[in-house]
């Protein structure tokens, strides 16, 4: 049930005609009561105008519910796109009787493109009809553009849920920033009576860090937005950061995002097989996070990953490329047991990887020196329908 695992959420979702197909492209989901609520959202210069309006909604640590289209992104849309997104909020408040403030808006689709408000507004009496604690797989299956299938992942925390769903194909490297401060769409949600100060420091402790180690194309997406939401419906006292509950739900929203993490990998866009980069022995975790980026960004490393080529110096030349200082002699990487780079050098640049480099998941290790630093991302190779499915996006 994703996204309604938890108690105290419901979901729907239903078609609209956004777009030309007839599967669902209309998703809402409700917080019974006044949910706690923090994001990250974008850092590209020219954010959606539902990443602006949401932004700054939710700066004060709850919302009511999250209206998402799919088919339109409403990005490069300008002031009108913004009279769309709070057009949308206020069209949801109606619907659900609470404040427009209280409502946060997500759009995904084709950038430039105004929403159809007629259509939207006329679906949304029917989704607020639908909500359902049954609903999550509908809501999940609304925002999807031109994924293969709906991502969702639940954990437990004692006697606390999680849940989450995500979208997201191409057009992604998240470099999400906390609010406090395809696309890429996550919604997570709890439970748990989550302060807005524990659900801040959650996103920018485990839901930021596991989204930023992701990368499809090395494009970030105007609209790349992922939404906590905490409803309170186990009751009990208010989760504060220091609390000793506190940990343990974290743990249970990171092993959430980074399932959906590992999804949204696997499904991106004319993937065959999804890249796994351990990274450790850097300086920082965020000089190994730069280390992996590079080398699962990097489109000769994806490319020979589709080719089951390993190449191990498209590998060293990735690594090189990060801008984080490495001493050469310390560098070693590793598919399996076979070594690919041993102390900075390529150990035979003619080996012969091929078996463990088609398997549905493959996994590099690379270890930088000996500091305290690391990592985990998650990439995918680079295959012929990628630029084929891009070259005729819009036709």
């Amino acid at each position: 049930m994703s996204v309604t695992f938890p108690r105290g959420f419901r979901a729907a979702g239903v078609t609209a005609g956004l777009k030309e197909s007839a599967r669902p492209d209309l998703g809402l989901l409700a917080v019974d009561g006044e949910g706690t609520a923090a994001g990250a959202f974008t850092t590209n210069a020219f954010p959606a105008a539902p990443v602006v309006l949401s932004r700054e909604r939710i700066a004060r640590g709850t919302a009511r519910a999250v209206v998402v289209n799919s088919g339109q992104a409403n990005a490069g849309t300008g002031e009108p796109g913004l009279d769309d997104a709070r057009a949308t909020a206020e069209a949801a408040a109606s619907d659900l009787r609470c404040d427009p403030e209280d409502i946060l808006v997500c759009s995904t689709g084709l950038i430039g493109a105004r929403i159809p408000m007629d259509k939207l507004t006329a679906a949304l009496p029917m989704a607020a009809a639908e909500l359902s604690e049954n609903g999550g797989d509908a809501f999940s299956e609304a925002i999807l553009t031109t994924d293969t299938g709906p991502k969702t992942a639940t954990a437990t925390a004692g006697r606390y849920r999680v849940g989450g769903c995500a979208k997201g194909a191409a057009m992604i490297a998240p470099r999400l920033a906390p609010a406090r401060l395809a696309t890429l769409l996550a919604f997570i949600t709890t439970d748990a009576a989550a302060t807005p100060e524990l659900a801040a420091a959650l996103v920018t402790e485990r839901v930021v860090p596991t989204w930023n180690g992701l990368v499809v194309d090395g494009a970030q997406s105007t609209n790349d937005t992922v939404i906590l939401l905490a409803s309170g419906a186990t009751g009990g006292s208010r989760i504060g950061p220091s609390d000793q509950e506190a940990a343990e739900l974290g743990e249970a929203v990171e092993a959430v995002s980074r399932n959906l993490v590992r999804q949204v990998a696997a499904g991106a866009e004319g993937a065959t097989r999804t890249l796994v980069v351990h990274v450790q022995g850097a300086t920082t975790h965020d000089d190994a996070r730069r280390v992996g980026l590079a080398v699962a960004g990097s489109p000769l490393v994806k490319a020979a990953l589709f080719g089951a080529d390993a190449n191990p110096g498209r590998i060293l030349q990735a690594i090189g490329d990060s801008e984080v200082p490495v001493e050469p002699g310390g560098v070693r990487v590793h598919i399996g047991d076979i070594p690919l780079i041993t102390a900075g050098v390529v150990a035979d640049p003619n080996v012969d990887v091929a078996e463990a480099m088609k398997e549905p998941e493959v996994v590099l290790d690379v270890a930088l020196g000996d500091g305290p630093g690391t990592a985990t991302v998650f990439g995918c190779d680079l295959g012929y329908d990628y630029v084929r499915l891009n070259a005729e996006y819009r036709t």
